[in-house]
């Protein structure tokens, strides 16, 4: 498949499916933080290990922030990212709420598309297969003491991914949690941080052994008013009318989602963010109002649900079917990505 100098890279053999999150390129971007010196000795280095102190104060106190974006692979042989200056304002805004020093929006950018062209034989080819892009900074200090760390790494992976849909846009079925809270107001929601996703594991290890693939939360206060699912931002038709959980600092604010509300609305359809209650959902699923159901997020774009579970409650949406709104979201939001359709927004960056 290719010419792999780097016995550390994992690639599949002829056949083999890419998966996610499997296999890695030959590269990886580093660059360190120390206090008094800043952020320096930027580099792209073969993959492989790290090494770190066992006291490293990412270990024991988790203070470390990660992005995820892709790098798509053009019709005209180019290689192109979507919205890249997102990921660096959203990873600035977690470095702020985790104490972890800020990376200058177009130094993270310039990062990403250096190591993104140094491995672009990376980028798959075949239809809907991209590089997933992974940036991270985790925190070195070896201290043991609850406290900001005065050392940082900076780090870029890269990984081929294979189509998210093998055999067409699927829906799936979520499980509404009522029992587990993942964030709160005041609290880390809306930074990109594991510990948030550490603490999902629990509800979604539940809902998978009840046949459900994700969890969607409620508010960590009055634990009724919907907020996202583990991996996606969620959205509801209801009445012919676009309804998205409004971010209030527990939310994640997806760049998918960003961009699916500007889109959705250049559709045509009225699209509101504001607090919906999971009564309000049930009601609406009841009456029939709840016409269509999908989350947004990087590695599937667009999620379409067939089936919610609230309780002791199941509630089919669209015959378990993809709606319309879902499919002509996914079509206008991939086409722009892979260069299919025009791009109006000025989303798509060539790597260069």
């Amino acid at each position: 498949m290719l010419n792999i100098k780097n016995s550390a890279v994992k690639m599949p053999k002829s056949g083999d499916k890419l998966g996610f999150g499997s296999y890695f390129s030959e590269h990886m971007f580093i660059m360190n933080y120390d206090e008094g010196t800043g952020w320096h000795d930027a580099r792209i280095v073969p993959f492989g290990d790290i090494t770190l102190s066992p006291a490293a104060m990412v270990l024991h106190y988790g203070q470390e922030i990660f992005e995820g974006l892709k790098a798509y692979a053009g019709d005209d042989d180019k290689v192109y990212l979507f919205r890249p200056e997102k990921n660096a304002q959203r990873l600035n805004s977690s470095c702020e709420r985790l104490i972890i020093p800020k990376i200058p929006e177009e130094d993270f950018v310039q990062a990403v598309k250096a190591v993104v062209d140094v491995d672009r034989e990376y980028v798959p080819r075949d239809p809907g297969t991209t590089l997933y892009i992974r940036p991270f900074i985790i925190a070195t200090d070896g201290f043991l003491g609850v406290n900001v760390s005065k050392s940082y790494m900076f780090i870029i992976l890269l990984s081929p991914s294979g189509a998210y849909y093998e055999s067409g846009l699927a829906p799936v079925g979520i499980w509404i949690e009522d029992e587990y809270v993942r964030s709160v107001r005041g609290g880390m929601g809306y930074a990109k941080t594991g510990g948030n996703y550490a603490a999902s594991l629990i509800a979604q290890e539940k809902a998978h052994h009840d046949g459900y693939s994700q969890v969607l939360w409620l508010d960590g206060v009055e634990r009724k008013y919907i907020e996202e699912v583990g991996s996606m931002n969620i959205f509801f038709k209801i009445s012919g009318k676009i309804i998205t959980p409004e971010l209030n600092g527990s939310i994640l604010p997806g760049i998918t989602r960003d961009s699916a509300i500007t889109v959705l609305g250049d559709m045509g359809y009225e699209v509101q963010e504001r607090k919906i209650s999971v009564e309000e959902l049930v009601e609406a699923a009841r009456s029939g109002k709840l016409e269509e159901c999908f989350g947004t997020g990087t590695a599937a774009v667009i999620s379409p649900v067939g089936k919610l579970r609230y309780k002791d409650e199941v509630m089919d949406i669209g015959g378990g079917k993809t709606g319309e709104a879902s499919q002509k979201l996914y079509d206008t939001m991939t086409g722009i990505q892979w260069g299919v359709l025009p791009d109006p927004y000025g989303w798509r960056v060539e790597v260069k």
